[in-house]
């Protein structure tokens, strides 16, 4: 289990999800995760912190009725600088988005996207230092980059973030995984054509479960969607699913539970 402390930059730190339907989204992860609300910082329109056991683990906001983007967790990298940081993702190929803006008094952040296009936030802490616990079921456990290849993306992320990228030497897999102080804390996944054609590159966050099966069968009750069954991984079992807004994440119980 991990505590929230201010985190290194490039340490995923936060995930959150902008949604039409923000009633309908927090029903239907209280039920999935047990997770409670509580309001959060409004620049950006209704917003809501998701807490198990009163402790913050993700956000999540109302998009405008007339914005139609793709429904989708984001994670947020730390940075000690985010205005320093989106200027380094333009000059490196990447595009901000949003931002760099305040979230009142709980930090600065940016709305970023890699050079093949995946999303992903910057989060300059202030008061709010990010997920404040991360291990039991119903937290976010890991994110990754689901992408055509690892090694130009991997110089993108190693640049701006200072990230020490460890390729994962196979015949049969394009794999990388992202340290930060000698910690592993994220990975890419090079699959070329195998990207869902109407994802392209995107990031991936894995939440723990305490079965992943009943958890997936949960989804589905629930107006969600399985999309990979369970499966054994090297992670620990997994199920790929959709929220009933089309949100994808995986479902993880951690082989090392």
């Amino acid at each position: 289990m991990t505590e929230a402390t201010p985190r290194p930059p490039g340490t995923p730190c936060w995930v959150s999800l902008m949604v039409h339907g923000l009633d309908a989204t927090q029903e239907f992860y209280n039920a999935l995760f047990d997770w409670d609300f509580i309001p959060g910082p409004q620049q950006l329109g209704p917003y809501v912190r998701a807490l198990l056991g009163g402790k913050e683990v993700a956000g999540i906001g109302q998009l405008p009725p007339d914005r139609h983007l793709r429904i989708a967790w984001t994670p947020y990298l730390a940075a000690e600088d985010a205005d320093e940081t989106a200027e380094n993702i333009r000059c490196c190929g990447g595009t901000v988005a949003v931002g760099p803006l305040d979230a009142g008094e709980a930090g600065r952040m940016a709305i970023c996207s890699d050079p093949t296009g995946a999303v992903f936030g910057v989060w300059q802490a202030e008061e709010h230092h990010g997920t404040a616990v991360a291990g039991p079921p119903g937290t976010p456990v890991w994110n990754e980059l689901l992408t055509y290849e690892t090694s130009s993306v991997g110089k993108f992320y190693r640049t701006v973030f200072g990230f020490d990228v460890e390729p994962i030497v196979s015949a049969d897999h394009d794999y990388a995984t992202l340290h930060v102080a000698g910690a592993p804390v994220a990975s890419l996944h090079g699959v070329g054509n195998s990207l869902p054609r109407d994802r392209g590159p995107h990031w991936m966050t894995y939440f723990e479960v305490a079965d992943a099966d009943a958890a997936a069968r949960l989804v589905v009750e629930l107006g969600g969607q399985v999309l990979r069954p369970p499966r054994e991984g090297t992670a620990g079992r997994l199920a790929l699913v959709a929220d009933p807004e089309g949100a994808v994440f995986t479902l993880v119980r951690s082989a090392e539970r």
